[in-house]
C-alpha cells in the first residue's frame, strides 16, 4: 500500500566548497491517474484516520568533485522514493514522467541524479501509519493518531524534486517541501 501526503519546511545551510545550490521540494501526484505519481487510492473507513510521514533527517545531496562543470543553469532531477513502513528510504526511482523532470535523465546530468539517491538513501522518516479507532468511534483529528486503539506503520511513495544549481562563490543549499 503506498500513500503520498504534504508538508511545509525551509532550511538554508552553507558549506565552504565549491560553488553548488541545491533545492528540494514535493512534488504533488498527479490526479489524473499517470506516471509514477499515478497510485492506488485507499479509502480510509469512518473508524481510521493516516498520519503522515515526517522528514527528521534530511542531507542535502553534495556534487563535490563529482561534476566537473564550473558552471550550471538551474537544473531540476527528480525523484520517487519509496518510505518502508519503519521510515527508512527503501529505494529511489528517477522521475521523469513530468517536463519539469526531464533533465534528469541526461547523461550529462548523471551526477546530479547520483548526488540525489546518494542523498535520499540516508534520509529518515517518522513513518506513515494507518490509525484504527474503537468501532462507533470517529478520530478527532483524521491526521492524527492521538486515542487510536492500533496504529498501523505503512509504507509511502513520495516525489521530490531536486534543482541543482552551481555558481561563483560558495556552495549554498536550499530545501523546501511543498504541498501535494
Amino acid at each position: 500500500m503506498l500513500l503520498s501526503g504534504c508538508a511545509t519546511h525551509e532550511h538554508l545551510a552553507a558549506q565552504d566548497t565549491r560553488a553548488e545550490n541545491v533545492d528540494h521540494q514535493r512534488l504533488q501526484v498527479r490526479r489524473d491517474g499517470s506516471g509514477a505519481g499515478a497510485i492506488e487510492v485507499y479509502a480510509l473507513r469512518p473508524t481510521e484516520g493516516y498520519r503522515m510521514p515526517q522528514l527528521h533527517t534530511a542531507p542535502p545531496p553534495v556534487l563535490g568533485n563529482a561534476d566537473p562543470r564550473q558552471e550550471l543553469a538551474p537544473t531540476r532531477v527528480c525523484l520517487q522514493l519509496v518510505v518502508d513502513a519503519e521510515g527508512r528510504v527503501e529505494r529511489s526511482l528517477p522521475l521523469a514522467d513530468r517536463p519539469e523532470c526531464e533533465a534528469g535523465l541526461a547523461a550529462v546530468n548523471r551526477p546530479l541524479l547520483q548526488a540525489a539517491q546518494h542523498a535520499v538513501a540516508m534520509w529518515r522518516f517518522s513513518p506513515a501509519a494507518l490509525c484504527h479507532f474503537p468501532a462507533g468511534s470517529a478520530p478527532r483529528d483524521a491526521t492524527d493518531c492521538d486515542g487510536a486503539e492500533r496504529i498501523e506503520p505503512v509504507p509511502v511513495s513520495l516525489l521530490y524534486a531536486f534543482t541543482f544549481e552551481i555558481v561563483k562563490g560558495r556552495q549554498y543549499v536550499r530545501s523546501q517541501k511543498g504541498g501535494a
